[in-house]
Formats: structure tokens, C-alpha cells, sequence
């Protein structure tokens, strides 16, 4: 461990919540089970025991890597026509076949890419391999649940500064957000990513502004929010 640093206790981690199962006896056994496996828990393992003495404190160096694969959809493609291809990087034998799920539906049965041009944006996609249906990916969907916050909140007045920021869910992440605002009967873009920043803002800058985020899955636009800047 480099000098003062703290490592990381994995049993008062909530990731590992209801997972870790000790099996060692505290004496020469340091058996530790980690049980429904996850990509993230991809780490360097090592055990800690404590003295009574001053700085009595070792740990099992060199430790033991983890690393945790599992399948995932990859999207390639314009947005009519997409691919979703499912992938590992696990060495899988017997061509195998893979089926593939719609909102958590199975649809297909199929080879490893799936083509389609009605893919939906607010549909999501995953997928297994057959005879491991209880080993999904984790679903690709397009852009959802896009808002605006703005920062601080309260009465806006001219001079101060503002940030309003666009969050969305979405899988794989949002690649672009791009922002919009309405006055003066006319609708224009302003900036693009995940911030508008105004470092003094002005009653001209009143207006209605919203969001779009965007993936490879498709898009998503925020709720208007209207922002009225109080003059001094």
C-alpha cells in the first residue's frame, strides 16, 4: 500500500451488501466469497489483519486481481440503421446462440448481431447466450428521463451567475447534449454540453430554455423551463 493511504474496506462498501461471505477462521484461512458478480468489482484484493501494537497494521501484499467479464451490446450504425452487436470477452466455444430481449422480453433468437431499422428510442435491448438466459447484458437504450436544473435556485437576478445543467439517463452514455432557447417568437441553439454557464447573466437572457441529449440509440429532449432574469 503506498504511505497514508487508507485501503478500502469492501465490508462496509453497500456495493458489496449481502454479497461477501467470510470463510476463513481468522487464523491461517483468509477465505473471502464474493457472490452475483459484477464488471465493477474488477479490482486487487488483499487481506488486512490488525495488532494490538502501534502501527500494527499488515496486509497481504501482493494481493489477488480480479478480473470480471461479462456480455455486452455494442451499437454501431446511423440511426436507421443500426446494429446491436453482443459481445464478451470471454472465450465462448460451439458457436453458440444468443437471445435477444426487448424491455426485458425475449424476441429473437439469433447470432450475435441483430439488424433492424425500427429501432425505438425508448425501447431497451439485451441480450444472453443460450443455455445462460439468467446472464443478461446490461440493456442499451436511448436517452431518457432528460431535465434541466439550474443553479442556485431561486429569484435570478441580472448580474449574478447562472449555470443550468442537462442530466439524462441513458446506455451507452449520453455522447452530446445540445442546448435550446425560445424568445422573441424565434427558437435558437445556444451552446452545446452538459452546462450553459452564464457568468453574468442579463434580462436578455431571459427566455425558455431546454435540453437534448443524445446517443447512439437515439435522443431525448427536457421539459421547457422558463428563466426570468430580474433586472437590479
Amino acid at each position: 500500500m503506498e504511505a497514508g493511504i487508507e485501503p478500502e474496506d469492501i465490508g462496509q462498501n453497500p456495493e458489496y451488501a449481502g454479497r461477501l461471505e467470510y470463510h476463513g477462521d481468522k487464523k491461517k484461512d483468509c477465505t473471502l466469497k464474493i457472490t452475483d458478480l459484477r464488471e465493477r468489482d474488477s479490482a486487487t484484493y488483499k487481506f488486512r489483519f490488525i495488532t494490538d501494537q502501534t502501527r500494527g497494521r499488515y496486509y497481504g501484499d501482493p494481493g489477488v486481481t480480479l478480473s470480471v467479464t461479462g456480455l455486452q451490446v455494442k451499437v454501431t450504425g446511423g440511426h436507421q440503421d443500426k446494429t446491436l452487436t453482443c459481445s464478451t470477452t470471454c472465450t465462448l466455444t460451439d458457436n453458440p446462440t444468443y437471445i435477444w430481449y426487448k424491455n426485458g422480453h425475449k424476441v429473437k433468437e439469433d447470432t450475435s448481431s441483430l439488424d433492424s431499422d425500427s429501432f425505438s428510442d425508448t425501447d431497451s435491448y439485451s441480450c444472453a447466450v443460450k443455455g445462460h438466459e439468467d446472464l443478461h447484458s446490461p440493456a442499451v437504450y436511448g436517452p431518457r428521463n432528460t431535465s434541466v436544473s439550474v443553479s442556485p435556485s431561486g429569484e435570478i437576478v441580472e448580474g449574478s451567475s447562472v449555470t443550468l445543467t442537462c442530466s439524462s439517463d441513458a446506455n451507452p452514455p449520453v455522447q452530446s447534449y445540445t442546448w435550446w432557447y425560445k424568445k422573441n417568437g424565434g427558437e435558437h441553439q445556444s451552446m452545446t454540453g452538459p452546462q450553459h454557464v452564464f457568468n453574468q447573466i442579463q434580462s436578455s437572457d431571459t427566455g425558455e430554455y431546454y435540453c437534448v441529449s443524445q446517443n447512439e440509440m437515439g435522443t431525448d429532449r427536457s421539459r421547457t423551463m422558463n428563466m426570468d432574469v430580474k433586472c437590479e
